[in-house]
């Protein structure tokens, strides 16, 4: 492995880090020590909400501060993003856009690999009309570009797919699939839940129509909010059914029906935002643009390079990609026993999870040192051999 990189890990900006070994940023990102003072003036701007209008003097305007944060970190222009409830709603609002009974463009491809999320979503819209086809894994690891390709023809809406998969942390192809679908005059969406943060994300040169993504995993902003990334040029062309008043034009003139959607990305909110969540993720977010995707790409590359080198020489089976540009942020190692193996570990303070079929799920940050990931390694090794 390459020499560790001299970065300031920030480690002392994440309390949960001294508890042990933290390899969980596929599903919950450590808190910020700054995450505490966040809420507690979240907390001070309401207590004083009598003497200085928190609406007026903050609370209005943060849904379009995280948004653009969340818009720099993803490579997207300011005024893109949309923050939203979860990535389940981001994905709904998406879906509510089209009529797939008003023509023979009703085909979405999406895949195997995809959240489960995703795939129930879409299933809902077969029942209004969609035809979905799920391009086939043959492996359960990797999808061949070639057959997500020849999915996409001139009946596709929409092609939704994972940009790295939950379960196998399998990455695609992301040009030559907008590059097809726009060709054939087909929208393109992606779930970077498991990449946004841990691999650098190019939305505005890769023309991609539609982002969807949370904070909880690799942006270290906890369960709190969800996002939707749409083209600019887009947005004022495209209306969502699933609204709400903060999507109006004037959303304070309480107008009734037809409704006048903003012109900007706010056409795709809802109602009142959680204003607590917004305070929440500041600082995950601030500390990720800082330290930058670009290095922390770099750190998880030679990491996980290291973790797959390490598991095939003890003839371990692999769910990830070998290839470094087929794969995310996280090592699938496949064990008979997923969920006991992962109480074994958390007893010798190593923190990972487990999905069925799969086995452990690994994913080392910025934050993780070499070290750790050594002993990481060390340690697993131990009690699989006293498994």
């Amino acid at each position: 492995m390459k020499p560790e990189t001299k970065i300031d890990r920030r480690r002392e900006e994440f309390p949960t880090l001294a508890s042990g070994i933290h390899l969980l940023s596929h599903s919950l990102g450590p808190a910020p020590r700054a995450a505490r003072e966040s809420m507690l003036a979240y907390y001070d701007a309401w207590e004083q909400h009598t003497s200085e209008d928190a609406w007026a003097t903050s609370w209005w305007e943060m849904s379009t501060e995280v948004g653009n944060r969340l818009a720099n970190i993803i490579g997207g222009d300011a005024g893109s993003v949309q923050v939203q409830p979860n990535a389940s709603i981001a994905l709904s609002s998406v879906a509510s856009c089209f009529d797939f009974n008003s023509d023979e463009r009703n085909k979405i491809v999406t895949s195997a690999l995809d959240f489960p999320s995703m795939q129930y979503i879409w299933d809902a819209q077969s029942r209004i009309g969609a035809t979905v086809e799920a391009v086939h894994s043959n492996d359960g690891i990797t999808i061949r570009l070639e057959d997500i390709l020849e999915a996409i023809d001139d009946t596709t809406r929409l092609v939704a797919l994972s940009h790295v998969s939950f379960r196998s942390s399998y990455r695609v192809d992301v040009e030559s699939i907008v590059e097809r679908a726009h060709r054939h005059g087909a929208f393109v969406l992606l779930d970077v839940y498991q990449s946004a943060g841990a691999v650098e994300l190019k939305a505005r040169e890769w023309e991609v129509d539609f982002l969807i993504g949370g904070t909880i995993k690799w942006l270290c902003g906890g369960p709190a909010c969800g996002y939707l990334y749409v083209r600019p040029d887009l947005q004022a062309d495209i209306e969502p059914k699933l609204t709400g008043w903060v999507a109006h034009a004037a959303p304070f003139d309480f107008a009734h029906p037809p409704m006048r959607y903003h012109d900007s990305v706010r056409r795709f909110a809802q109602g009142t935002p959680s204003i607590p969540a917004l305070y929440s993720v500041l600082p995950g977010l601030q500390i990720i643009e800082e330290v930058g995707v670009g290095t922390i790409q770099a750190e998880s590359r030679r990491r996980t390079e290291l973790m797959i080198d390490f598991a095939l020489e003890r003839g371990w089976k692999v769910n990830t990609p070998r290839e470094v540009n087929q794969r995310g942020g996280s090592v699938m190692i496949y064990v008979d026993d997923g969920p006991a193996m992962v109480k074994r570990l958390a007893e010798r303070k190593v923190f990972v999870d487990c999905r069925p079929g799969v086995g452990l799920r690994m994913s080392p940050h910025f934050f993780n040192t070499d070290e750790e990931v050594h002993e990481a390694m060390g340690i697993l090794n131990d009690v699989i051999d006293h498994n």
